[in-house]
């Protein structure tokens, strides 16, 4: 079973508080493909859920992705445990379980993310399930720490005005 772990750093107590909204979570999770054809619900408590969908289009092949997930366990600004499912096409590539935990750092929020996850789709290729996982885990650490600390990364990559 393999398993992967991230972390990243964020002001204090935003992160449970951002992971907790709709609204501001719609900015930082999202599947692949154009927000047109996305579709996401959160119910953000213990026994509740999340899912989102979406259509990628890569190459001019169309894949149709979902992710649904129910919260185990949500202790605010301490720790939150889930497990999810992703699929893509109408198969269930693989299923985790996540544990993210917050502890607070004179930095910020430390955010150290632990996922286990078994591979189901029979012949699929496994290292490429891999590579997506954790390359969408980083991009949504990255997309979570672009809401709650939007002014970290202000300015970079741009230049001088003359």
């Amino acid at each position: 079973m393999p398993g992967s772990a991230h972390g990243r750093r964020s002001p204090p107590h935003r992160p449970s508080r951002t992971a907790s909204r709709c609204s501001p979570r719609g900015r930082w999770f999202r599947l692949p493909g154009p927000s047109e054809t996305a579709g996401h619900e959160l119910d953000f408590r213990v026994g509740g859920g999340e899912s989102a969908r979406n259509v990628f289009v890569s190459g001019g092949t169309e894949e149709r992705l979902a992710y649904r997930s129910r919260f185990l366990d949500i202790v605010p600004d301490t720790r939150i445990v889930y497990v999810y499912e992703a699929e893509a096409d109408g198969v269930r590539r693989w299923i985790s379980l996540v544990t993210v935990e917050l502890s607070d750092e004179p930095a910020g929020c430390r955010l150290p993310w632990h996922e286990q996850y078994t591979r189901l789709a029979p012949g699929s290729d496994g290292d490429q399930d891999h590579a997506h996982l954790r390359g969408g885990t980083r991009l949504l650490l990255n997309d979570l720490a672009a809401v709650v600390d939007p002014d970290r990364h202000r300015g970079l990559g741009r230049r001088p005005s003359p």
